[in-house]
């Protein structure tokens, strides 16, 4: 995937301003210029070091461990992610990496109780990609080697880290046989812990009306056979500034609004 590969005639990715990436042929190279047709009728010039190489042979639908991309550059793996995505298939591994792509819409089939059993005790890349993979392999090898076990949940705003730590912790309340306490499950628990976190920790801003202006570790508790025993949340690096000062058109957490609604008191 060097520049070094690039000919005349090779099929390439080039920058674009409104589509980020775009594919062409290489119509000339002088010293490092390289002067491509894309694919929209434009023609382009461009510094060789900008240039990549576009793999010909990639399957029409993707790959979904781009581990098996023949070029791992940026255009290759935004684009193996678009055809994904426009299958509906909005997981894809790096190797045991999962990378989810939000679907601005609910898919309910992806996350019901058929599906968790589907992956329960499943190899890892047995089946297609998916957050519950993911939390089968953290849970298998907790009970096996008897350790302590993490799962990273990372992303930009309105990425959906929320909802994905909300499917991992159903999928382990799931293999921990959803002990509970006064009728209620750990799980369900935690989950109703949220919209206190999020009124005292989540604010409207530019990219997302919910965004979460703190981290959150959660840990959930597993006996010696496997089932759930506990849970607990520990926030951090909360962005206090935003109390005393906020950049418009953003607002102040939730809760100062909520107080500003309240009824009168009867």
């Amino acid at each position: 995937g060097t520049p070094a590969n690039i000919i005349v005639g090779s099929h390439v990715w080039v920058e674009d301003p409104t589509l980020a990436w775009i594919d062409g042929e290489v119509l000339s190279i002088k010293n490092n210029e390289v002067h491509v047709q894309t694919s929209n009728g434009k023609k382009v010039t461009t510094d060789r070091s900008k240039v990549f190489p576009k793999d010909m042979e990639a399957p029409p639908g993707g790959v979904d461990d781009m581990t098996r991309l023949s070029y791992l550059h940026e255009p290759g793996v935004l684009q193996n992610l678009a055809t994904r995505y426009e299958l509906n298939e909005i997981y894809t591994y790096t190797g045991s990496i999962l990378i989810a792509v939000n679907p601005f819409q609910r898919l309910p089939h992806l996350y019901d109780t058929h599906m968790m059993e589907q992956y329960k005790g499943a190899d890892f890349g047995e089946l297609s990609p998916h957050v519950f993979a993911i939390a089968d392999v953290a849970y298998r090898e907790m009970i096996n080697e008897g350790k302590n076990n993490s799962i990273l949940v990372s992303g930009e705003s309105g990425a959906g880290k929320t909802e994905t730590t909300k499917m991992l912790m159903r999928y382990l309340a799931h293999l921990g046989g959803r002990s509970g306490v006064e009728g209620r499950t750990v799980e369900q628990q935690v989950l109703e812990s949220n919209p206190v976190l999020e009124a005292f920790g989540n604010a409207k801003t530019v990219r997302n009306n919910n965004s979460s202006r703190f981290g959150k570790f959660v840990e959930i508790q597993f006996d010696k056979t496997g089932r759930i025993s506990g849970a607990a949340i520990r926030t951090y690096l909360l962005e206090r500034s935003r109390v005393c000062q906020i950049n418009t058109p953003e607002r102040n957490y939730h809760c100062f609004y909520f107080l500003c609604a309240a009824p009168h008191e009867v």
